[in-house]
């Protein structure tokens, strides 16, 4: 009887460790929540620009931790999400260049809060699928896409109306659809218009027929008509 319990151990230490070996070999398989997923670039700031947001702290530093987010995983991106909506919250109260001051720039903002406000309240919900992380990832890059783009249009708004000396709006241009072309077209044809013109002569009008004219009438006027009896 001892003789077969001590041959069944065998047998089954040569399994367990038959079996052992072959888990070591199998890859280890990574979950969906540590897949890195690259997502679409957000918009850039023009080269010429970038001078003219260097006082903005708080937009330097939501750009460079948005960078986190363009190749992350969705678990990455969970872990920096509280951080994220922190700072565009400080973005969002902070004292921006005056030339930003308007409802439509700050409505880009706006939806940049709400978005980076989404990403890190789903941090706090345990069922949530990567699907849903992902696509609110992009939401996210996307609202802060949208911010870049408009800031592009403002500066380059400003640079088309000091080239021009005139603001657009008050000769009916939309500068948002005009290319880097058009406008150097029309500058051109502005500065055209303010160099200096001949004077244009003054065309002189001979008073004597018109005196000779009205003396002639008072004197019509004073002809004596006879009456028949």
């Amino acid at each position: 009887m001892k003789k077969y319990i001590a041959l069944l151990s065998i047998l089954f230490f040569c399994f367990c460790t038959t079996k052992e070996q072959e888990t070591e070999k199998l890859p280890i398989k990574k979950t969906k929540l540590s897949v890195a997923i690259t997502h679409k670039t957000p918009v850039k700031i023009e080269a010429s620009f970038i001078a003219h947001l260097d006082s903005w702290k708080e937009y330097k530093l939501v750009e460079e931790f948005a960078g986190k987010f363009h190749q992350t995983s969705p678990n990455e991106a969970l872990s920096n999400a509280l951080e994220l909506k922190s700072l565009v919250q400080q973005l969002k109260e902070s004292l921006k260049p005056t030339i930003f001051n308007s409802p439509s720039f700050n409505a880009r903002i706006n939806v940049l809060y709400s978005e980076a406000e989404r990403l890190a309240d789903i941090t706090f919900i345990p069922a949530i699928k990567t699907a849903e992380i992902n696509e609110q990832v992009e939401k996210t890059l996307g609202a802060f896409s949208a911010l870049n783009a408009k800031i592009n249009t403002v500066l380059s708004q400003k640079k088309f109306e000091d080239a021009i000396g005139i603001s657009p709006k008050f000769i009916g241009l939309d500068t948002t659809k005009m290319d880097r072309v058009s406008k150097k077209t029309v500058a051109a044809f502005d500065k055209k218009l303010k160099t200096k013109k001949a004077p244009k002569k003054k065309t002189k009008i001979d008073k004597k027929p018109l005196l000779d004219y009205k003396n002639t009438k008072r004197k019509n006027s004073f002809k004596k008509v006879k009456i028949n009896n």
